[in-house]
């Protein structure tokens, strides 16, 4: 089926596909497309073209509804324990307010997850998820390891503020002491009385905030009022963005690597720390890979085309028609005037510069390996 296809059917509502407290105000907001993830709806497009939101989210500040991102609760005395065990990151000198990149991997090193790790205190952390069931991985870890810890999914819905304008904004509401954030940390701020945990983080390379809303009423009437204090700084609601994902190469979990992937090959190199004295879920096969070399990697791409549709990887072909990787991820840059991507290539394929043939639509097409980011 294709994308041209795809994007024509709608997603029917329903119990097991859980909306948002914000759901009915982006539909009022000009949304135009859902797409799913946590079993949540997850905002994928607003009325304004692909192209004409990716220079305002550049040039000034977007409200997103991303409270699909879910939170997996882990508390109690050997929370830090299994938090570790989870992830092939050394957390050992973790700190309050603090956050953290952390990929989260099986016993034979596949990728299960990447979630940015919130230390809320020595005893209680979030696990800010992308899209997989990492709940049920903790809590077979926990049961399996007898762990003192309690886990659950709490009701915290993100809102995102993202772009250039999004500090004057949030100083306008929150006073100027949020400007003293430092990326990937995160504080308490009043709101009309109610307490919101904010963090100078954020799905763009544009910068911004994050708001981990615990208290639904308050969340609401900040939504608004994020958008009748934003006028001024021509507000608009938004989305995580394509264009500007794959040219950052923010890598998306389930698009671009999976639990059939390791971080050594999708670069992750400085989050596995294979030498620490800490222990993991597969650490001793991350140190065979390692010692042994990857066979595979993710690397970026340029095809000279005006546009592409993705829904589903396309195999990249060598002269001789062998496969020699598969595109993942793919949009039309403006920057670039032509198609970037990520793929994931085979050894020795993934040599920049090295050409390969890709077979879109019909017609065959060279591209060029590249690396990432591509800004």
């Amino acid at each position: 089926m294709t994308a041209d296809i795809m994007s024509t059917i709608k997603i029917a509502k329903a119990k097991r596909l859980r909306s948002t407290p914000y759901t009915s105000r982006i539909e009022k907001q000009g949304l135009t497309a859902y797409t799913t993830y946590n079993h949540m709806l997850l905002p994928a497009g607003f009325e304004d073209s692909l192209e004409d939101s990716y220079y305002h989210l550049k040039e000034h500040v977007q409200v997103w509804d991303v409270a699909a991102e879910r939170q997996v609760e882990i508390s109690g005395d050997d929370s830090f324990q299994l938090v570790q065990l989870m992830t092939c990151r050394d957390l050992s000198k973790s700190k309050d307010g603090k956050c953290y990149y952390c990929p989260i991997i099986d016993d034979q090193a596949g990728l299960i997850n990447d979630p940015v790790v919130l230390r809320i205190n020595k005893n209680k952390w979030w696990l800010s998820i992308a899209d997989s069931d990492v709940i049920l991985f903790a809590k077979g870890i926990a049961i399996g390891k007898n762990f003192n810890v309690k886990i659950i999914e709490p009701n915290v819905d993100i809102m995102a503020v993202q772009g250039p304008k999004s500090f004057p904004l949030m100083e306008k509401i929150f006073g100027n002491t949020i400007r003293d954030l430092k990326f990937f940390g995160f504080d308490y701020f009043d709101f009309k009385g109610t307490k919101h945990l904010i963090a100078r983080s954020g799905w763009s390379k544009q910068g911004g905030f994050e708001i981990y809303v615990e208290h639904t009423e308050s969340g609401l009437e900040l939504y608004d009022h994020l958008f009748e204090i934003g006028k001024e700084f021509n507000v608009k609601p938004g989305c995580p963005h394509l264009i500007e994902r794959i040219e950052s190469a923010l890598l998306s979990y389930g698009n671009d690597f999976d639990i059939n992937d390791n971080p050594l090959e999708c670069g992750f190199d400085k989050y596995v720390n294979l030498d620490s004295d800490v222990i993991f879920l597969g650490k001793e096969k991350l140190k065979k890979i390692r010692s042994e070399g990857i066979n595979k990697k993710l690397m970026g791409v340029m095809i000279n085309l005006d546009k592409i549709n993705m829904s589903q990887s396309i195999e990249l072909i060598d002269n001789k028609n062998n496969i020699i990787g598969d595109m993942r991820s793919a949009v039309f840059s403006p920057t670039f005037k032509k198609v970037i991507g990520i793929a994931m290539f085979k050894k020795p394929f993934w040599n920049v510069g090295t050409e390969f043939n890709i077979n879109i639509d019909g017609v065959s097409t060279k591209g060029t390996v590249c690396n990432i980011p591509f800004v």
